[in-house]
């Protein structure tokens, strides 16, 4: 067998990933690209994605499949079944310090390129909540043609010369202490 032929690693990683949140006492989350394939409350999808807490607490009846993650899980009060391919998990991270894996949101097998473009690889990191996701191709063809690199939100590497830079905060003036301001 090659490494074409194996399954995919997702799954697995997931369910480790799920199993590290609950032996440290953390909360594990999904986030998921929302399509048609995908069996969500509609009305907490926001920009086709979502994010849910998969823990012990939350949820009833989970089973971490090769192919779904399946479980029940109450949304306003009332019990809802909710079934998520493996293939439309884009992260599973620990809501606490934010420690995780993104995934490279897969194509259906019809819609990937024969001929892909091999740049430089880029490889996954962790997902802290400062950080943005940024998709680029990876190198030859497969059903994951793209993977995901997280860059920090705040990347200068990235400005131009010709951009302003971002205004100094005011400095507090000397000999006078600070206060803050109630606002209701």
């Amino acid at each position: 067998m090659n490494a074409l032929d194996s399954t995919s690693t997702r799954p697995y990683l997931i369910r480790a990933l799920y199993d590290w949140c609950t032996d440290n006492g953390l909360t594990p989350y999904v986030a998921v690209a929302v399509d048609d394939t995908v069996q969500v409350p509609r009305e907490y999808v926001k920009n086709n994605e979502i994010v849910l807490n998969i823990s012990f607490d939350a949820t009833s009846s989970l089973k971490l499949g090769n192919d779904f993650i399946e479980f029940k899980a109450r949304f306003a009060g009332s019990a809802r079944e909710i079934m998520v391919p493996i293939a439309r998990v884009i992260a599973i991270y620990a809501r606490e310090n934010g420690q995780g894996m993104a995934f490279p949101l897969t194509a259906p097998a019809s819609a990937v390129p024969q001929s892909a473009p091999d740049p430089a690889g880029h490889s996954s990191q962790s997902l802290l909540p400062a950080n943005k996701a940024v998709e680029e191709p990876a190198a030859g063809p497969g059903p994951e043609a793209k993977i995901v690199q997280l860059v920090p939100a705040n990347n200068t590497a990235s400005a131009r010369e010709d951009d302003p830079a971002p205004p100094e905060p005011p400095k507090p003036a000397q000999g006078k202490r600070p206060s803050l301001k109630r606002v209701k």
